[in-house]
């Protein structure tokens, strides 16, 4: 039996059968609105791109000397190969800002200009930068008379020489790309105008720097420095980058104006250091505190009240000097004289310790006192050898006077 596959009048028409129709109406549908989001976003570029502002384009191609850029039009728009010159050179699908230069026509090109717009980008952040007074990074792409031509991001800034180094600087020192950290201290869009300082970073760097070594150092601590300066009454020894200094009364126990003539400017030393004054930046350094202490010496080796042995080598109205041994001096003062007076040069004299002069470092002797001490142990030692007399003897020495008279 036959089968009627027509479907007959008010006969209802299976779902399965009727999505068929509905697919290429929903799929139009899509593809009219991808176009017109597609042709909105292309004139969106389009319009920025005439507005003369900077804009993002998408790389199409590179040529030898060109970049093809997606300005939203039919052809495409050109940037030269020339402006990525300081910067990696793109390639196909790489986002690369750009600036309208000169509009296209019948077989030219739209060309654009991508130094312009990293420039115009850079003049937007270097005021930013300015206002905010924050560090800005750039390289030296010149150095010319007077200072150097600095790049901020494919914007020119000047940076004199007295700008460039700490305390200045009469000569050029940077060479040339290299990079270097900065403030913009002068910024004029108008005039074109723009002043950086390096000095200003290398300052703060400084100081910071000085900070962290203060605050390490203390006083007690053994370092090692550089002679900067010897002055008539001084030695200035930098250390770390901080000038310190070290007093003559600091510098030699003995003799110092005279120790200070034998160093130079350059010479490196050991220091103690004495004392730091962290908010002035200022540090006292001693270097006869890492000598022994000459008075220290004489204690040990002669102690109080021992009795020494010199010779006369001078004799003035106050006293005599003697010498004890080949280094050792010894003061003798008149008061202190024996029993004979004034001693003669070249006389052997003998005396006893009193004191030790930490002033001339000489030991001070009394041969009066030596004397004194000699006359008493004289008479302790007859003392303690004169018999002594008992009772019977004292008694029989007189009843022998008495017998006698």
């Amino acid at each position: 039996m036959e089968t009627n596959d027509t479907p007959q009048e008010g006969q209802e028409i299976p779902a399965q059968d009727a999505a068929p129709q509905a697919e290429p109406e929903k799929a139009a549908s899509e593809e009219n609105l991808s176009m017109a989001d597609l042709l909105k976003a292309e004139a969106a570029v389009s319009e920025k791109v005439h507005s003369r502002g900077v804009v993002s384009v998408k790389v199409v191609q590179v040529t030898a000397d060109l970049v093809l850029v997606d300005i939203g039009e039919k052809k495409e728009g050109a940037i030269l190969l020339a402006d990525f010159q300081d910067e990696k050179a793109p390639v196909a699908g790489d986002e690369v800002q750009a600036v309208l230069e000169k509009k296209g026509g019948e077989g030219r090109y739209t060309m654009l200009s991508h130094r312009r717009a990293r420039e115009k980008a850079a003049w937007e952040m270097a005021k930013k930068l300015y206002e905010a007074k924050e560090r800005v990074k750039g390289k030296v792409s010149e150095i010319v008379k007077g200072g150097y031509i600095v790049d901020i991001a494919g914007m020119r800034a000047f940076m004199p020489l007295s700008l460039s180094e700490l305390g200045g600087a009469h000569k050029h020192y940077l060479p040339a790309n290299a990079k270097i950290k900065f403030y913009i201290t002068d910024f004029s869009e108008k005039d074109r105008k723009v002043v950086v300082s390096r000095r200003q970073v290398l300052e703060e760097d400084e100081k910071l720097r000085r900070g962290e070594v203060l605050s390490e150092v203390a006083p007690g601590n053994v370092v090692r420095g550089v002679v900067s300066k010897v002055t008539e009454d001084s030695l200035l020894v930098r250390f770390q980058g901080i000038e310190g200094v070290v007093r003559a009364e600091d510098l030699s126990w003995r003799e110092p104006l005279e120790a200070l003539k034998t160093y130079r400017r350059g010479q490196r030393v050991k220091c103690k250091v004495l004392s730091v004054d962290k908010a002035g930046e200022k540090i006292v350094f001693g270097m006869k505190q890492l000598m022994p202490n000459p008075v220290d010496m004489l204690k040990r080796r002669f102690a109080r009240f021992a009795r020494v042995k010199g010779k006369v080598v001078s004799v003035a109205p106050a006293g005599a000097v003697l010498k004890i041994g080949e280094n050792t001096e010894a003061w003798v003062a008149a008061e202190d004289y024996g029993a004979d007076g004034a001693p003669k040069e070249g006389a052997e004299v003998n005396g006893i310790v009193v004191a030790i002069s930490s002033a001339d470092f000489r030991l001070v002797l009394s041969v009066k006192r030596a004397e004194e001490m000699e006359d008493r142990k004289r008479v302790a030692q007859y003392m303690k050898g004169s018999p002594s007399l008992t009772l019977g003897q004292i008694l029989l020495d007189n009843s022998e006077d008495e017998g006698e008279l």
